[in-house]
């Protein structure tokens, strides 16, 4: 009886030693666990829109295409545009026809037709004066009577003023128009070419090219439909700015300093230890990533969002992979 109380002490105590030894390990190696921080592969996405409202007369590309910078992407159709193009371009030619009218000056034979007017005006008063030059000596003689020679003075002042007016008239012709009228018409000229200018940016829409190269993704309208100015019709991702996002917790912030370059996996390419370089380092909004770290809470933590281009540009990476980083600590 005795004997069988010893070798169940034993037994119960050698099971106590093992559920103990047991218990350590497990919990020297769940403390020996590394910290795996998972992240994802972004990219820059560019919406494509338009200045024109208009309907869509032909998609040069489908989703998932790849393109260059200035490939054609799709073609809008606004007949609207084209018409005020045409009206804008015909308001800038009759306002370059007036301006060179006027730079040009008054044409030739109005000049000599306002000379000759002159020239005949100069012979008028000649004649009247020479009249009224008699008719006075005669009236002093007592040969006229005063209205003869009031007459002979009304005539005289007559063809003096005709003369200057004349001489005006063929002056004005000769110099052309005023030099505020030629600069008000290089204006007018200038105001048009504006507007021509303005609408000619505006049809240049017409045909929406890719601004880098990428790949096209959503395509959010088809041929014949109406779009609206401004409207989003479809966007291009650069690949070639893909990069990785991780949030990380300020406590293993030390390890993601900026400039600094880190290994991660990227499973869905196979690759093992594929370094990236830290460009951006910011914290998230505080109403989301805050936590305590105590109970009693000694300081609140915080998730900062970390983006690191890759060192290698030939990897093949796609916006959604997942990428994993390994940190030296352990849980």
């Amino acid at each position: 009886m005795e004997k069988n109380k010893r070798f169940l002490a034993v037994a119960f105590g050698a099971t106590l030693c093992v559920i103990a030894v047991v218990s350590v390990t497990g919990i020297m190696l769940m403390r020996r666990r590394p910290v795996v921080l998972q992240g994802q592969i972004e990219a820059e996405e560019i919406s494509i829109s338009g200045k024109l409202t208009g309907r869509i007369a032909r998609l040069a590309v489908a989703e998932g295409d790849m393109v260059m910078s200035g490939d054609t992407l799709t073609e809008i159709l606004c007949p609207e545009a084209e018409a005020k193009y045409n009206q804008v371009r015909a308001i800038e030619s009759a306002a370059a026809f007036q301006s060179q009218k006027i730079d040009r000056g008054t044409r030739r034979q109005i000049v000599e037709s306002a000379r000759q007017l002159w020239e005949s005006g100069k012979s008028q008063l000649a004649l009247a004066e020479a009249t009224y030059a008699r008719v006075e000596s005669l009236y002093r003689d007592s040969v006229v009577s005063l209205q003869r020679r009031d007459e002979a003075e009304a005539i005289y002042r007559s063809a003096k003023a005709e003369c200057r007016a004349a001489y005006e008239q063929y002056r004005l012709a000769a110099e052309g128009a005023e030099e505020d009228d030629k600069a008000s018409a290089r204006e007018m000229v200038a105001a048009a070419a504006g507007g021509v200018g303005e609408v000619a940016a505006a049809l240049h829409d017409t045909y929406l090219l890719s601004p880098v190269d990428g790949q096209v993704g959503a395509i959010f309208y088809r041929v014949g439909e109406l779009v609206g100015a401004s409207t989003p019709l479809m966007s291009v991702i650069a690949l070639s700015k893909s990069h990785a996002v991780l949030n990380v917790k300020e406590n293993y912030l030390k390890y993601f300093p900026m400039g600094a370059v880190f290994e991660a996996d990227v499973p869905a390419l196979g690759l093992k230890k594929a370094a990236f370089r830290i460009n951006f380092v910011s914290p998230l909004g505080s109403y989301a990533t805050w936590r305590t770290t105590r109970q009693t809470g000694s300081y609140d933590m915080r998730t900062f969002e970390i983006h690191a281009v890759p060192v290698d540009k030939n990897h093949d990476l796609r916006p959604g992979m997942s990428v994993l980083v390994k940190l030296p600590e352990t849980k």
